[in-house]
């Protein structure tokens, strides 16, 4: 399992102009020692292919690898929003695009069929798979929520990206290891046993998992004890 960083985490300060991408990315790759980072799409100040370039190159001079581009209205998007974040990706390198999906009283399940089924082709076409994140009130609230999306859905661009704390009540986290292409955590929500719960459903894993904070308000000093926490957690498995 390698480690990245969510600019999600940090983003009231990216929002309010007290941190750049730029500087973010700075940040995981040398206080954090991140392997990767995950980028918001609400962060990018342009969605030019010069700039996206220059993000490419500074993340590869840096030691780190684009893990997502994460983008949570992605699968109530319109078609032609879906291909420009998906197209965005492939510029980048950037083998995921990670969302949710919409809320259970705000679209019927057929409508959000459609849009997954779209966005399944889109994805074909540039090589960029979808990891699907579980959220309370969603379609994909919980381990027999996601598999139904995928079964319906029914696409080998669809994978998941879970976040295991904030699965509903009788998820079994194990059920989607096999088709998880990325992790999430809050950082809020950690402790020494909700990181050993996690190891035991994925310690298998070898993508990345992305440190993040529901608010948005992490501090540098949260995401330094997260980072140092994982690499301590994951450092016996590594040497086995």
């Amino acid at each position: 399992m390698k480690l990245a960083c969510a600019s999600s985490a940090l983003h009231r300060r990216i929002e309010c102009g007290d941190l750049t991408q730029l500087e973010f990315l700075d940040l995981c790759a040398h206080e954090l020692a991140c392997d990767g980072v995950v980028l918001d799409v609400r962060h990018f100040p342009r969605t030019d292919d010069d700039y996206l370039a220059q993000i490419k190159k500074m993340a590869t001079d840096r030691g780190l690898s684009i893990a997502a581009l994460a983008d949570s209205e992605f699968f109530g998007a319109t078609q032609e929003r879906m291909a420009e974040v998906l197209g965005q990706a492939a510029v980048l390198g950037a083998p995921l695009v990670a969302g949710r999906l919409a809320r259970q009283i705000d679209d019927p399940w057929s409508d959000q069929l459609s849009r997954l089924r779209i966005a399944a082709s889109l994805a074909k076409a540039v090589n960029v798979t979808l990891a699907l994140r579980n959220a309370a009130e969603t379609f994909a609230a919980g381990t027999h929520d996601c598999k139904r999306v995928a079964k319906e859905a029914d696409s080998a661009w669809l994978r998941f990206g879970p976040e295991p704390q904030a699965l509903d009540a009788g998820s079994d986290p194990q059920e989607l290891a096999p088709n998880t292409v990325l992790l999430w955590t809050d950082v809020r929500a950690e402790n020494e046993r909700s990181i050993r719960e996690l190891l035991g459903a994925f310690g298998d894993f070898r993508g990345h998992l992305a440190l993040d904070e529901s608010t948005g308000e992490a501090s540098d000093g949260t995401l330094r004890a997260a980072a140092r926490a994982w690499r301590a957690a994951l450092s016996p498995q590594a040497a086995q």
